[in-house]
Parts: C-alpha cells; sequence; structure tokens
C-alpha cells in the first residue's frame, strides 16, 4: 500500500496533503521535530525526531518504501527518496526525477556558496496560491501513478 511522507516542519501543504491522502486512503506520516497539531485521523501518524539538522529527513529516508510518495523542499532528502524508488515533489508541485536530481543538487550547492559569500542574498519568491493548486494536481497523479507502480 502506498504511504505518504511529509516533511511536515516548513510545509505549506500539509492540509491539502491530508485531503488527497483521505481521498486515496493513505498511511500519511507527519514528520517534524514538534510544534504541529496532532491529527485525529488514525491513518495520520506524528512522528516526532530529535531536534537536528537532518532528523526528519533521516526517519523519511529510513522507513520509505519504493512507490512511496515524499512532500519536501530538501533536495538531499529527495534525492534519497528517488534512491528508495519513492516518488518525491515540492510544495509547489514541481517533481524530482532521477534525471534531473543530479543537476538541482548542483544548483543546490553552487546557490550555497552564493549565499555564503554574500553574491545573493534573496530567498525563493513567495509561496501563492497558484503554487498550492499545481500542488494539489500533482499529488494527485502522483499518487494514481504510485498506485500503479505498488
Amino acid at each position: 500500500m502506498v504511504a505518504l511522507f511529509i516533511d511536515a516542519d516548513a510545509c505549506p501543504v500539509k492540509d491539502e496533503a491530508l485531503k488527497v491522502a483521505t481521498r486515496h486512503g493513505l498511511k500519511t506520516y507527519m514528520v517534524s521535530d514538534g510544534g504541529l497539531r496532532p491529527s485525529r485521523d488514525p491513518m495520520v501518524q506524528d512522528i516526532i525526531v530529535a531536534s537536528g539538522a537532518d532528523a526528519a529527513d533521516d526517519w523519511i529516508a529510513e522507513n520509505i518504501q519504493p512507490a512511496d510518495i515524499c512532500v519536501t523542499n530538501d533536495i538531499p532528502l529527495a534525492a534519497r527518496c528517488l534512491a528508495q524508488q519513492a516518488f518525491a515533489l515540492k510544495p509547489n508541485g514541481d517533481v524530482f526525477t532521477q534525471d534531473g536530481i543530479g543537476m538541482a543538487l548542483a544548483q543546490r550547492e553552487l546557490m550555497q556558496g552564493l549565499r555564503e559569500t554574500g553574491a545573493i542574498t534573496g530567498g525563493p519568491r513567495p509561496f501563492n496560491k497558484a503554487d498550492r493548486s499545481q500542488f494539489l494536481n500533482r499529488l494527485e497523479t502522483t499518487v494514481q501513478a504510485a498506485k500503479r507502480r505498488s
């Protein structure tokens, strides 16, 4: 059975993801280092990890299975999920793929270096309503693909 893993600490689409998961009857893991309101839904399991830079990422990567889905903005976590033959998508609906993950990791390293030297100081554009809509559409199609694969 397909499961949904949400890197929940800074995820802006938790509610939307839960709606799709409920519609499809997916077991959902909300992984964070705390501060989330517990869900009463028996299909949602709140996973509280120790504070630490990669604690939530490590838990997800160690528990995700082939054909499961991870919602994250974290590129290294997405790479780890893809290595497990799982799906990974961003909260704005962009899908991480095997073909593009190497370039995404390289671009992440480049941007991190530029930020450290002060060459760039801005971050990503603000999350908007179109991103939320694209996420819902992409998560729906990803769930269908995951069900076919499992």
